[in-house]
């Protein structure tokens, strides 16, 4: 019932990514958000049996890009178990190494962000990585953010700002 009852809340679809030494490793959040403007703070909650959890313990520089439509199967590609590198995820897919995390940056989403890790805290089954934003690598205001709601993938219509008096 639970997790029923929070389906109805929609919530932003992204790509968490990591370098790992020669691999690169990442999976579909729908829970990354803003904690703070001064200083920019991001938060994404993960699944503390991960292996990319225990990565992001040791490794404190990772990188989120939020999905637009259209990205659906890369969302879906990250959120298979047993899924292979992330670079053989996108192959095919634009996305860039970024500078200050050297984790894969998917192109065409909504925006994407580094971060590093300033704290960790466990919270149930998943463990909370609050971050420090090094650098944002790209904002799309023209693309519909991809959202889960209800269990399925969903854009977000954009629409035009009111135009000022």
């Amino acid at each position: 019932m639970f997790t029923e009852a929070m389906g109805q809340v929609p919530a932003g679809v992204g790509v968490v990514t990591v370098k790992d030494g020669r691999d690169d490793l990442g999976t579909t959040v729908a829970t990354l958000l803003s904690v703070s403007l001064e200083p920019p703070l991001v938060l994404v909650s993960l699944d503390s049996s991960s292996y990319l959890t225990e990565v992001l313990l040791r490794d404190d520089r990772w990188a989120a890009s939020l999905l637009a439509d259209g990205q659906q199967a890369i969302a879906s590609r990250f959120a298979t178990p047993g899924r292979p590198s992330a670079r053989l995820l996108l192959a095919g897919a634009p996305h860039h190494r970024g500078e200050h995390s050297e984790a894969l940056i998917i192109d065409g989403g909504v925006t994407a962000l580094e971060v590093e890790t300033t704290r960790v805290v466990p919270a149930g089954d998943h463990t909370l990585f609050i971050g420090q934003v090094l650098a944002v690598a790209y904002v799309d205001v023209s693309k519909a953010p991809l959202v889960r709601l209800r269990g399925r993938y969903r854009p977000v219509p954009v629409t035009k700002a009111p135009e000022s008096p």
